[in-house]
This record gives C-alpha cells, sequence and structure tokens, in this order.
C-alpha cells in the first residue's frame, strides 16, 4: 500500500490570504494538487490543513481515497505535518508520496514515476527530477519514517535528504519541477501559465 501526503498546513504569511483557497482555472489552488494525488496510483491520500482547515476543505472536493488531518501545531513548521501525516497513513502502508499543496502543477505522472521506482527496488527515498533538478514529489519509504518524524523546524523530506543523504535515489521525470507559489508575485505567474487573466490591486480599484 501507498499513501499519499499534501502538506497543505501553511499560513500563508508571504501571501496575505489562505493561499490554499487561490483560483486557478476556476479551482482554488489546493485542488489540482488533490487532482493530481487522486489521479496518481496511490491507495489513500491524506491532506493536512492548519488549524483552521476547516474552510479550506470545505471549499475542496475531496476524492473518494482524499481525507483530511488537522495540524494543530503547524505553526511549528512543515515538519509538525510530516510527522502527523505519518501517523495518520494507514498502518499498513510501505510508502508515503510527500506533497506540497502550494505546487499546483505537480503532474500525477510525476506521482507515478516515483511509486514505479520504489516497486522496482529504489529507496527508502526516492525524489523526482526534472532534467537532472530534484523536486517533489518525494517517496519516503517505512525505513525513512523514523528518520522523517525527528526532523525539526520547517522543513520535511528535504530534512531527511539532509541528513541521510545516502538513501537519496532520483527518477527522472523530465519538464520543469512545480514551483512553490509563496507571494503574490508567484501567484500571477503561475496564474499565467493557467491562462488566467490577473488583475493587481490597482487594476480592482
Amino acid at each position: 500500500m501507498i499513501s499519499g501526503v499534501v502538506l497543505a498546513a501553511g499560513a500563508s504569511t508571504r501571501m496575505g490570504r489562505p493561499k490554499q483557497l487561490l483560483e486557478l482555472g476556476g479551482r482554488p489552488m489546493l485542488q489540482h494538487v488533490l487532482d493530481a494525488a487522486e489521479a496518481a496510483p496511490l491507495d489513500e491520500v491524506v491532506v493536512v490543513l492548519g488549524p483552521e482547515g476547516g474552510a479550506v476543505w470545505a471549499a475542496l472536493r475531496p476524492g473518494p481515497r482524499t481525507r483530511a488531518a488537522v495540524n494543530p501545531e503547524a505553526g511549528a513548521g512543515q515538519s509538525t505535518s510530516l510527522r502527523l501525516a505519518l501517523r495518520a497513513v494507514d498502518a499498513g502502508s510501505e510508502a508515503v508520496v510527500v506533497l506540497l499543496g502550494d505546487q499546483p502543477t505537480v503532474r500525477p505522472q510525476a506521482v507515478a514515476a516515483v511509486v514505479q521506482a520504489f516497486r522496482g527496488g529504489l529507496g527508502p527515498v526516492v525524489r523526482a527530477a526534472y532534467g537532472g533538478r530534484p523536486g517533489h514529489p518525494v517517496l519516503l519509504a517505512r525505513p525513512a519514517w523514523e528518520a522523517a518524524a525527528a526532523v525539526e523546524g520547517d522543513e520535511g523530506a528535504r530534512g531527511v535528504l539532509a541528513a541521510h543523504p545516502e538513501w537519496r535515489s532520483e527518477v527522472e521525470v523530465g519538464g520543469d519541477p512545480p514551483p512553490d507559489v509563496d507571494t503574490p508575485g508567484d501567484y500571477e505567474r503561475i496564474r499565467a501559465a493557467f491562462g488566467d487573466g490577473y488583475e493587481t490591486k490597482e487594476d480592482q480599484e
């Protein structure tokens, strides 16, 4: 059994509003990540939301394999969401594929590639690479979970790789790595990529 975990508990401080619900192509940004996870060969998907995650969850249309977990300690960094996700997945899960809720261009094919590589014998950490550039998604097999749970602060799978570089393996998926959407400028660029119009504050006034 392979589980997907979507880390989406951030407070969006640099964006100034909940970025999980920013509209892209007529859907909330986080919905794009959930759709990619549902379209991938994952047996379940756990999306980790922050303490005010009820409003976010209500705006989404989760698939039949997707459920939410709320992280009351989200303010202490991404590591707390990863720890919660590892506790929340099914007890029979062999590995988790870590996705970030602010990377709406992640492709289900990239998720499938890391899962296939793991099934083919790579691990305990398998990371997608885009033209040689590492990025998400990242698969963490169960032997790496103890190390993942020990990571502190605002780090997730990256902290595991830093502590155990000997575990790292990569699978080439092609294209560009999915960018994070952290700031209004990031949002402007991603909306252009989705073909959406973008209104600045001055335009709205």
